[in-house]
């Protein structure tokens, strides 16, 4: 592979090491590599709690993950359960990218999520030590010393090869560093057999690669990439470049979506079986969409439900959950909207428990007025019209829980316990 052409920058993707059990380690003055701590959500009497994050000892002694179900985390009196404070974990990322601003400028930025950045060290990183590792120890010592956190760190020509080192060498190192180059990927990438291990690989993926003969990165990268393309699409080219290491992605340059949509979604607190209390839910995450396409003054031309079966409600063929969509007259009305979203969940759901809801808005243009249906009374459809801004304008000045239904406060109903949620868990504060 000829890689004079291809990029060659130098980038840092920094990790902070099981984010939210570290913090709240630190905010009961407990080391964050040697606390035995559980973030669980939702953590109730039924055992449907979440583990949103292990501390690393909780990992090294009893095998939790941050996918565990709550009825798979010991009893033991070592483990200590704890909420998530989110708006506590969005603080101490705040705090944590104000010191990376110190090395970086602010378009070389890039927040990854709420526990990894990229930081773009190219122009920057020989201002700060010899070799790109004596830097990237110097922000993990600030980060530790300031904020008591421990933080791994990939070093790469790009982000893939960043994010690659981050994950399979830097996690695993004594010293919390990986770095690969171009050079270095036929030694460490290679090799690697199980590909669900490499970033962007699923499960899905890789037995579409297995089907295909690939049972390796090395294999991956001496396949025909035409003939890769040709079967699984763009996602066969962009597979290819991942195993030579390639990624020519300008992260400055923003790409618009295709189609603009809004779309909610939520895990129930725990397995609803009665169909009224699922369409309870379903009107009540239709309402908050709805909402949001309205602030923006547009209407919807298609609308989609997807539901997630529980965990032992799997379809009689198999299927772990349902997704249907369906084109409708340009509307912004909600009673609309919500029938037909009702509707869909009527004729596809055939009793399993549903644990997921998730409701789509697309196919978006411009609402600048009223479209009356000849087969409903004009005036009853303009008073719905008046009736939903009137409500959008209370939620808008007095918070989005200033109006609710009633049927809210029925059995079921999770608008009130989810308006204080802060991306769908408890927000908490530093102080509990």
């Amino acid at each position: 592979m000829d890689y004079s052409q291809e990029p060659h920058g130098l980038f840092f993707m920094i990790d902070n090491k099981s984010f939210y059990a570290s913090v709240e380690s630190v905010e009961r003055g407990l080391n964050p590599l040697e606390s035995v701590i559980v973030v669980m959500s939702e953590a109730d009497n039924t055992g449907s709690g979440l583990v949103l994050a292990a501390s690393p000892m909780a990992k090294k002694l009893f095998g939790i993950s941050n996918v565990s179900r709550q009825y798979e985390v010991p009893r033991d009196p070592r483990i200590l359960v704890v909420p998530p404070r989110m708006n506590l974990y969005i603080r101490k990322n705040l705090l944590i990218n104000r010191i990376f601003r110190d090395y970086v400028a602010d378009a070389d930025l890039f927040p990854y999520s709420i526990d990894e950045s990229i930081l773009d060290m190219t122009k920057s990183w020989r201002l700060f030590g010899e070799t790109p590792e004596a830097v990237a120890r110097q922000i993990q010592v600030r980060i530790r010393h300031e904020l008591g956190l421990y933080t791994t760190v990939g070093i790469g020509e790009n982000p893939t090869q960043a994010k690659l080192a981050l994950d399979l060498q830097a996690k695993h190192d004594h010293e919390l560093i990986g770095r690969l180059t171009y050079a270095d990927f036929p030694e460490h990438i290679w090799p690697i057999t199980d590909l669900t291990k490499v970033w962007s690989i699923g499960h899905r993926t890789a037995a579409h690669l297995n089907r295909l003969g690939i049972h390796s990165m090395g294999d991956l990268a001496h396949v025909n990439p035409y003939a890769l393309q040709q079967e699984m699409g763009v996602i066969g080219g962009q597979l290819f470049a991942l195993a030579w290491g390639i990624d020519r992605s300008q992260l400055t340059q923003i790409r618009p979506a295709k189609e603009k949509s809004w779309s909610n979604s939520q895990v129930l607190p725990r397995d609803y079986h009665q169909q009224r209390a699922i369409e309870l839910v379903l009107r009540e995450i239709a309402q908050q969409v709805i909402a949001r396409m309205r602030h923006h003054h547009q209407q919807t031309a298609c609308v989609s439900l997807s539901v997630g079966f529980a965990w032992d409600g799997k379809a009689d063929d198999g299927r772990s959950g349902l997704h249907h969509t369906r084109r409708i007259e340009p509307t912004d009305n909600a009673q609309t909207i919500i029938r037909e979203l009702v509707t869909l969940f009527r004729e596809h759901w055939s009793g399993q428990a549903v644990r997921n809801l998730a409701v789509g808005l697309s196919r978006l243009s411009a609402s600048g007025h009223v479209q009356l249906d000849l087969f409903q009374n004009p005036q009853r459809q303009l008073k719905d019209d008046r009736f939903d801004r009137l409500i959008d304008d209370l939620r808008d000045r007095f918070g989005k829980t200033a109006v609710i239904p009633a049927s809210s406060l029925l059995p079921g109903g999770t608008m009130l316990s989810r308006a204080a949620l802060v991306g769908g868990h408890n927000g908490g504060n530093s102080y509990d």
